[in-house]
């Protein structure tokens, strides 16, 4: 076969060729398994949520479900008071499906149901596999499928929309917590109230955690019960789909973020032995049970498991107006050891026979038919192990994700703040970790997410500030403590953001330094919501200094939205030096300069660039963001001459560089 560009554009990749091209022809026969050599598309296979689930035909109900290892199933529900009953009897048909048909009066919209489903040796109530709406009831706890069928369901204005994230700037969100009260929020507190801040922050799209249906809030959303039903914590799906409705409107494109790695073992809410068998949707044995996740991992050598989970993909697409998915837990899909104890120190780590092929390919025809049912969707991969190709061309050898997460980043800084003295900060490695990717795949850049937020760990201010953000945040009161914080963060942010090759997220209220961490309501804190909600009152406040960090983030996300493409602009690193602690950098005609020294100000302190007239357009010492002003940004930087580099047509840019500041000057 001719050479793949995955191997030909990474010379280093030759050795592990057969591997490439043998995944790679794999992904080729699992989609003709799929679609008969053919005979259909993939998106016409991913279909299966036309067929499978409840479905109101106009003249009747329908409901269909796959269930090989039962014996006998009823439909039980409030219309027959739970009973097992002839009339609500399902017939088998083939393949081990089971369907119903009922007459119109028989069901209505908001009733509640489950399957009662018999096997050898057994029974139980479950949950459809394919339902799209679970209720919990508020006094016993127990979560049944509910029918949704409106008279008047919501109707999308806003049919047709093409994102501009260009470069991707994304808000990670969760919608429970997006409340500033004490409670879970709701789609419709999202939409009014949240979303109109991200737009005005300048972010092009959301990512938005733990819309599947999971029976336990506090899993964030990553144990899933039910793969097709939008969460009803938050609302109804006419209620989320007026909220992406609105999103698209206002011009923001709406991630969702995807759990196919694992399902939580719940038997009843879930699919854990949805028809009494063990291996209905997941593997045999050992490889059953993720021990560290405690939950079941999906057997994807199946073709009924890829047929479930490909069309749930095409489902939030097509159903909701999704733009896409930041995949979750990818790493733990790849390897069979789930990446648990790998070193991942070489390419040979890649290929040595621990990767699971079957669930490469899953991912890779995920990739394939998601674009082929939007070509302008958005697919992101959760994965740390570093995997080559995972963001590159399906057709070149890769998995065709459009973005990878660039997890080292968050771990670098965490481990800086963590280990290093400030005047140990290097600018060479700090350049290393922002910009050490692969040229044929795009990244997300972050400096913290939800990860770092949560309880047990801390995030970057409570790393920088601690226990002083609690009596230190005024405006009028200067502490030194709260000053290096709020300095070093936006400098953080300012180097991590400006050096993306692709895209850039933050966790909702990070952008402000929001305090405490995340701590869902659980037995151990008197189930309360106190640390699970965000604090938007504090950003708004202008006699505290929350809003300092919300502006700069602001101004930020504007300085960059400016630049056509900034993602793709050439960087070229004009000058680092770990004695002086300082690191400049350009795009285009921007020249980012960083002074990493807690105590070191630099007078004209020169740089070689293209010669001409620059000028300060964004200062983290900006008094606007709680700087001191050091500096008189209105005056313009003419470069200075020098022969010994006219042939290179470069002159010396010389500057006045605060300690602990970074500006970004514009040349005209």
């Amino acid at each position: 076969m001719k050479q793949l560009n995955l191997v030909k554009n990474d010379p280093w990749l030759e050795p592990y060729r057969d591997a490439i091209e043998g995944r790679y022809q794999y992904v080729i026969e699992r989609e003709n398994s799929l679609t008969g050599g053919g005979k259909q598309s993939l998106s016409e296979f991913a279909s299966g949520y036309l067929y499978f689930g409840l479905h109101f035909t106009g003249d009747g109900w329908i409901l269909r479900e796959w269930a090989p290892n039962a014996t006998d199933i009823y439909l039980v529900g409030t219309f027959n008071d739970w009973q097992k009953d002839k009339e609500f009897r399902f017939k088998r048909i083939e393949n081990g499906v089971w369907e119903i048909k009922l007459p119109v009066e028989a069901l209505h919209h908001e009733d509640l149901y489950k399957l009662l489903i018999e096997w050898e040796g057994g029974s139980g109530e479950r949950i459809p596999a394919w339902c799209r709406r679970v209720i919990q009831d508020d006094k016993t706890k127990i979560f049944s499928a509910q029918i949704w069928n409106p008279d008047k369901p919501y109707q999308f204005k806003k049919k047709q929309f093409k994102p501009n994230v260009s470069p991707l700037l994304i808000y990670e969100c969760h919608i429970g917590m997006a409340s500033k009260e004490e409670k879970v929020g709701t789609y419709e507190e999202f939409r009014k109230y949240v979303l109109p801040r991200i737009v005005r922050d300048g972010y092009n799209a959301i990512q938005i955690m733990a819309i599947q249906e999971h029976p336990y809030y506090g899993s964030f959303g990553y144990h899933v019960s039910s793969f097709f039903a939008a969460s009803s914590r938050f609302g109804t799906p006419d209620d989320l789909k007026h909220l992406i409705d609105d999103a698209h409107r206002m011009g923001i494109a709406v991630i969702m973020d995807i759990v196919h790695s694992h399902a939580v073992k719940n038997e009843v809410e879930g699919l854990g032995r949805f028809d009494g068998s063990y291996h209905q949707y997941f593997h045999t044995g050992a490889r059953r049970e993720h021990k560290q996740w405690d939950s079941l991992t999906f057997n994807y050598s199946k073709n009924e498991v890829l047929h479930f989970l490909l069309s749930n993909c095409k489902f939030w697409i097509e159903e909701y107006n999704f733009d896409g998915f930041r995949f979750d837990g990818v790493t733990s899909m790849l390897y069979y050891s789930h990446g648990m104890g790998e070193s991942f120190s070489n390419y040979g780590d890649y290929y040595n026979g621990h990767q699971d092929g079957d669930a490469i390919a899953y991912l890779t025809l995920a990739n394939k038919l998601i674009h082929e049912v939007n070509p302008n969707a958005i697919t992101i991969a959760e994965e740390v192990s570093g995997m080559p190709g995972l963001a590159a061309k399906i057709k070149d050898g890769g998995y065709g994700f459009d973005y990878r997460m660039a997890m080292n980043i968050p771990d670098f800084w965490i481990k800086t703040l963590k280990e290093k003295k400030d005047e140990d900060w290097n600018p060479s490695a700090i350049w290393w970790e922002t910009t050490n990717r692969r040229a044929d795949e795009k990244t997300i850049s972050y400096a913290e997410s939800h990860d770092q937020a949560l309880v047990g760990d801390k995030t970057l201010i409570f790393w920088l500030i601690d226990a002083d953000m609690y009596w230190h945040m005024q405006v009028d009161d200067h502490n030194l403590v709260v000053d290096r914080g709020i300095a070093l963060h936006k400098i953080i942010r300012l180097v991590t953001a400006s050096t993306i090759n692709g895209g850039y997220l933050n966790f909702m209220g990070n952008e402000f330094g929001h305090p405490e961490w995340i701590d869902f309501p659980r037995e151990g804190n008197g189930w309360s919501h106190k640390y699970a909600r965000r604090q938007w009152n504090l950003v708004d406040n202008p006699d505290l200094k929350y809003h300092f960090l919300g502006d700069f983030d602001c101004a930020m996300l504007s300085l960059i939205n400016s630049v056509n493409n900034f993602q793709a602009t050439p960087i070229q690193k004009i000058w680092d030096s770990d004695g002086d602690q300082i690191l400049a950098f350009m795009r285009n005609d921007l020249v980012f300069v960083f002074n990493f020294s807690p105590n070191r100000s630099y007078t004209n302190y020169g740089f070689l660039t293209p010669p001409g007239s620059y000028k300060v357009v964004l200062n983290t010492d900006d008094p606007r963001f709680g700087g001191n002003g050091l500096t008189d940004d209105s005056i313009e930087h003419l470069t200075q001459f020098d022969p010994l580099y006219e042939k290179e047509k470069k002159e010396w840019l010389k500057l006045y560089i605060p300690a602990r500041t970074a500006m970004v000057l514009k040349k005209k």
